[in-house]
């Protein structure tokens, strides 16, 4: 007896899209390799019908009053946080996350919602009487119309959330492109925001692949696009978009650095680099992959990371006592595994080995256990590339001077950590490094729901980053008036351009 095949459709105009997919893509629990799912892979036809879903949407929704908005939103952040224990097991089912991982990725999009139920306060524009003789100026901030993310499969919540309780705060109605290989958080979501009162195709979902993605991006009634990815699509879905006259943030990937000074609390930075470096398999782009020993810290911090990483517990990211989990496909797993063969061909010397971890009773599942490089050099390629994977670098430099010098050479530049006891060190750090997240004495600085999140150089293609205030700027546009009302002095005609006076 065969049982079918579970399959994970479109959510467009506030329910399950009804008609059946031309193509399907494989959903696999990566713990043991298994396909669990098939997903609905949308034709143009689909991304078109859920863009005019969310146009038909946003001629009411687009003036609906701000009350009414954060009352949807302060509800979607209730059932949230309600269901979030369930929302965690779809991600570890899916992407393979610790449970307590998962669980952590659900409260950081929470906060995001709980950022856009002040949207009242936050869109307020601005007033200034008398800027000339009986003239004001004011101005305010309006919705864009039909938006879109297209959001990857290492965090299939919090991204998303990065984005739609903003843009929807604001006014606008939202498209979203989930990564097909971890859908069903998407469409969780989008049933929690229809029980919260949301109006059908004020959020639509459409799984797929490019085909989904370049409609989006050439769609004429799409007004804006927000994505999150690798550097080489996320260059595409800017060059792509913009050509097509949209407004993008596109976030790429990352070589993220953690400096070590001699001086610092060595227990400490191991506990960061492992942390840092091997959470959720090394799938973060503010993971860390890099660290930068200063003098004598490579000498006392690796074998206090080895102790650390033979400690470390990898499973099924369903049992309790899982630490980190696998990674997302059996491809991904040969692409990285095949970066450790290289780093050891280059001769960088693999003080932990990661490629003979086996999990019992996952003998097919994508794991890899942690693997960490010691005499990493800048030409060799686990140096130069997002390995995306758990696999960590040592290089030696002598001086914060040298230290310096390599992370801001770098072509990413999206965070950073510096490990110090010495405040001055710290702040010419913060002051002199050239990437957009830093954190002092902390691995992984993602900015908090109020700040917004954002690196430089290749890691970010667009002017504004997301969330916080710069995700408001992004999801609205400014309108400016200047206005006199009639009194009985008639100044006559004047061709001169208007002067305040």
């Amino acid at each position: 007896m065969t049982t079918e095949m579970r399959t994970i459709g479109h959510w467009i105009d506030g329910k399950p899209h009804a008609r059946p997919s031309e193509r399907h893509g494989e959903v696999f629990d990566p713990a043991t390799g298994a396909v669990q799912a098939r997903v609905a892979m949308a034709t143009p036809a689909v991304v078109d019908e859920a863009v005019a879903s969310a146009k038909a949407a946003f001629a009411t929704w687009g003036s609906a009053s701000l009350a009414k908005r954060t009352k949807v939103l302060f509800a979607f952040r209730e059932l949230a946080e309600k269901h979030k224990g369930e929302l965690a097991r779809l991600l570890t089912l899916e992407h393979g996350k610790v449970t307590a991982d998962a669980l952590g990725e659900v409260q950081r999009g929470l906060e995001v919602i709980e950022f856009a139920c002040g949207i009242a306060h936050l869109i307020k524009g601005e007033y200034s009487e008398n800027v000339s003789t009986d003239v004001d100026v004011w101005s305010i901030r309006q919705p864009l119309g039909v938006v879109a993310g297209i959001t990857p499969f290492n965090f299939p919540a919090m991204v998303p959330m990065w984005m739609y309780p903003i843009a929807i705060a604001c006014g606008n109605t939202f498209v979203l492109k989930p990564s097909e290989r971890d859908p069903s958080a998407a469409n969780f979501c989008a049933e929690l925001l229809r029980d919260a009162g949301l109006p059908p195709g004020v959020l639509n979902v459409v799984h797929g692949d490019k085909v989904a993605v370049d409609r989006l991006l050439e769609h004429p009634d799409v007004q804006a696009v927000s994505f999150v990815g690798s550097t080489p699509i996320a260059k595409y879905i800017y060059e792509t978009g913009t050509a097509h006259g949209k407004r993008v943030q596109a976030l790429g990937g990352a070589k993220n650095h953690m400096v070590v000074l001699p001086d610092a609390d060595m227990e400490l930075a191991a506990d960061a680099a492992v942390s840092a470096g091997y959470g959720s398999a090394g799938e973060r782009c503010m993971a860390i992959s890099v660290v930068v020993a200063v003098g004598g810290a490579a000498d006392a911090l690796i074998p206090r990371m080895q102790e650390r990483i033979a400690k470390l517990k990898v499973g099924n990211g369903l049992e309790p006592s899982s630490e980190m989990g696998p990674l997302i496909t059996k491809q991904h797993l040969a692409k990285v595994s095949g970066y450790v063969d290289a780093g050891c061909a280059a001769g960088a010397r693999l003080v932990s080995d990661g490629r003979t971890l086996k999990v019992p009773g996952h003998e097919h599942g994508f794991f890899l256990g942690p693997c960490l490089f010691d005499n990493v050099e800048p030409h060799m390629s686990i140096y130069q590339d997002e390995i995306f994977g758990p696999v960590l670098s040592v290089v030696r430099v002598d001086s914060y001077e040298d230290a310096m010098k390599l992370v801001n050479a770098g072509p990413y530049a999206n965070g950073v950590a510096l490990f110090t006891n010495d405040g001055g060190a710290a702040r010419k750090f913060q002051h002199e490094v050239e990437v957009g997240m830093v954190g002092i004495n902390v691995p992984i600085p993602v900015p908090m729901a109020y700040y917004s999140f954002g690196g430089w150089k290749a890691s970010l293609f667009g002017d504004q980053h997301m969330y916080g205030m710069e995700g408001v700027r992004f999801y609205t546009r400014n309108k400016v008036f200047t206005g006199r009302w009639p009194d009985p002095r008639h100044r006559g005609v004047n061709l001169g351009f208007p002067q305040n006076h």
